[in-house]
């Protein structure tokens, strides 16, 4: 795809970025010319994605506060700041919820609205000290609507919107943006889904398809450039018009 940001000189943290969603936004900022650190808890997967965009990768939990103080400080050390934080990391734990276990609420929980607070947190005093920063974070159509056999995850989604507004007013006033996205796109867990009932869930979408991961991660990319710097504490939906 043609990249029309320039990224050359910035630090870009992508989590759960060894595949789908986060890896292509770790290809759109590499190709952008950014500096691009991955985080994985798998990794071979990573270590192999990381070597094919010239990226950093570093193996780490967003859900241990010590795994992610680690990264973003290692990182600042080595690049001297840090610029875009992407928190994608995420875990499915799918049940109705009264079959829904204490574990599987708490572990969802803690990797999505866990780990994005976190490495928001973690990244903060950097973007103070330079007075900018980026932060994309990547909610869903459940986080906004619901969905059934998803209680954990819906409600770990809109909790992520509740953060991003949050912080979107307190960081303002130090030239940080904060926002997110709602995509709907082609994944592994899209592609597990039977034909039929994929093709079902196609038809509800007014676009006729889900999006390629590369068009998720351009609306990324223009939440973390200087153009989009008077945009801060939005959900972008970028889902073909599903939620509309």
């Amino acid at each position: 795809m043609n990249i029309t940001h320039d990224f050359r000189g910035r630090t870009v943290l992508v989590t759960g970025a060894a595949r789908g969603i986060g890896l292509a936004i770790a290809e759109t900022f590499a190709a952008a010319q950014a500096d691009v650190v991955m985080i994985d808890r798998d990794e071979e997967e990573l270590r192999a994605a990381a070597a094919d965009l010239d990226a950093t990768p570093v193996v780490a939990d967003v859900s241990c506060t010590a795994d992610v103080d680690r990264v973003v400080t290692t990182t600042a050390e080595r690049t001297g700041s840090i610029d875009v934080l992407v928190n994608n990391a995420g875990i499915l734990r799918d049940a109705v919820l009264w079959k829904l276990t204490d574990e599987d609420w708490e572990v969802v929980m803690a990797v999505h609205l866990g780990g994005t607070f976190r490495f928001t947190r973690a990244c903060v005093p950097y973007f103070r000290a330079q007075r900018n920063g980026r932060v994309v974070n990547v909610t869903s159509y459940s986080g906004l609507h619901g969905n059934v056999g998803q209680a954990n995850y819906a409600s770990a989604k809109a909790g992520i919107i509740g953060f991003t507004k949050t912080a979107a007013k307190e960081l303002a006033r130090f030239g940080v943006t904060v926002n997110a996205i709602s995509p709907n796109a082609e994944t592994r867990m899209i592609a597990s889904i039977p034909e039929d009932r994929k093709r079902a869930s196609e038809q509800l979408i007014p676009m006729g398809r889900y999006a390629d991961p590369s068009e998720i991660s351009a609306a990324v990319a223009f939440l973390a450039s200087d153009e989009a710097g008077y945009v801060t504490g939005t959900v972008l939906p970028v889902d073909g018009g599903i939620a509309a």
